[in-house]
């Protein structure tokens, strides 16, 4: 079975207008391992994965958009990316990701992180979404089994009784 990441950065998506913002949240434990490198004695969720929850939260955008076509969901470029604050262990912070454009292999977007008003993180970035077998068709099972997965995955994400991958 392919893995797809190790560390998931979105607890739940609280609204989306697919094709044009996306709203997600994600809640710091100190049980979540990488906090006790970074830094043991003042832990905080590092700023790389704060981007990465900007970016997280872009690919289920991607992913509604494109009723999920692509397996493989990628970071292009980040450009302006500012850190404004530390996130510690028992913060929550929202993601707001608006799409700029979201085309058939790339996509751009504008994003940002609030925890209790104050922003924790900003940035514009770009992804690129492609499917494994486009390169080797014998990948195909592979990318079938990854947007499988993430499809169950969205229907813990977004509890929305009108969105169709919720249904029984």
């Amino acid at each position: 079975m392919a893995e797809i990441m190790r560390f998931i950065l979105i607890d739940k998506i609280v609204s989306l207008e697919t094709g044009r913002e996306i709203k997600a949240v994600k809640n710091v434990s100190l049980a979540e391992e990488y906090l006790a490198d970074h830094f043991p004695i003042f832990p905080v969720l590092p700023g790389v994965l704060l981007l990465q929850g900007l970016i997280e939260s872009a690919s289920w955008l991607v992913r509604k958009t494109e009723n999920f076509a692509h397996s493989m969901i990628l970071l292009e470029q980040a450009r302006n990316v500012k850190y404004k604050s530390f996130l510690a262990p028992g913060s929550q912070i929202e993601y707001t990701v608006q799409a700029k454009a979201i085309e058939e292999d790339i996509s751009t977007f504008i994003g940002f992180g609030l925890s209790e008003g104050q922003r924790i993180v900003e940035a514009r970035f770009g992804l690129r979404h492609f499917n494994l077998a486009a390169q080797n068709s014998a990948m195909a099972a592979v990318d079938a089994e990854i947007i499988e997965n993430m499809k169950k995955r969205w229907k813990i994400l977004f509890r929305n009784p009108e969105d169709s991958l919720n249904k029984p």
